[in-house]
């Protein structure tokens, strides 16, 4: 019972949107079951709008990936010039870049879920029958998704309670840390899309007789 009304008590305090407020909230144990539901439901709902808009399925994650890059390298690009010519240097280009870097490195994440490029062991996993085969698959997808449970919920508090402590870039004046925090828990729920749109597709071909266990290359499209 205590569980429910900590969950009813979260549902609450988003509603109230003061930071404070959720922070504390998520502290209860409750948050793994609104975590648990917010990953399942948006990744399922990631995966049919990807199916629904095949450009947003191709290129949203790379794009992101491309212009976080290209953001980081114009700003190194930029202050090593403007500190060894002229002396100058903006406080916030040693802080700003780390933090681009770790939404592409998560971004990135979620694409390569969908390419399979993680560790598959797909040359073990061609010599076993089919039955075994989706077996192991479907197991991939339950691992996965109490991987991107975990970080949903424990991105989440640290987000939370970022935004309670008015805590702030170093270098800036008002660039708040959360804004980015909250990248981290959105690319998990992406990230758990991809890996029910992989699953989605294992099951057809599964039941079509189609190949399970496919040969992935590294930076393939």
């Amino acid at each position: 019972m205590t569980l429910w009304s900590d969950v009813l008590e979260i549902l609450s305090a988003l509603g109230s949107g003061d930071s404070w407020t959720i922070s504390k909230a998520l502290a209860t144990e409750g948050v793994w079951i609104i975590g648990t539901l917010a990953t399942i439901l948006g990744g399922v709902l990631v995966a049919a709008l990807y199916s629904w808009f095949p450009v947003l399925e191709r290129h949203f994650e790379r794009s992101v990936m491309v212009y976080t890059y290209l953001a980081i390298a114009i700003i190194i690009f930029v202050e090593v010039i403007r500190r060894f010519v002229f002396s100058l240097q903006a406080p916030w280009s040693t802080t700003l870049p780390p933090v681009l870097f770790l939404v592409m490195t998560w971004f990135g994440c979620s694409y390569n879920i969908r390419l399979r490029t993680h560790l598959a062991f797909a040359e073990f996993r061609g010599s076993m029958s089919r039955g075994l085969q989706m077996l192991c698959l479907s197991l991939d997808m339950v691992l996965w998704i109490g991987f991107c449970v975990i970080v949903v919920v424990t991105a989440t508090r640290v987000a939370a309670n970022s935004a309670s402590n008015f805590q702030i870039l170093a270098g800036t004046d008002n660039f708040m840390q959360w804004w980015y925090l909250v990248t981290v828990p959105i690319a998990f729920i992406l990230m758990a899309g991809r890996v029910f749109e992989n699953w989605f597709e294992d099951l057809a071909n599964y039941r079509s007789g189609e190949d399970l266990i496919k040969p992935t290359v590294i930076g393939a499209d």
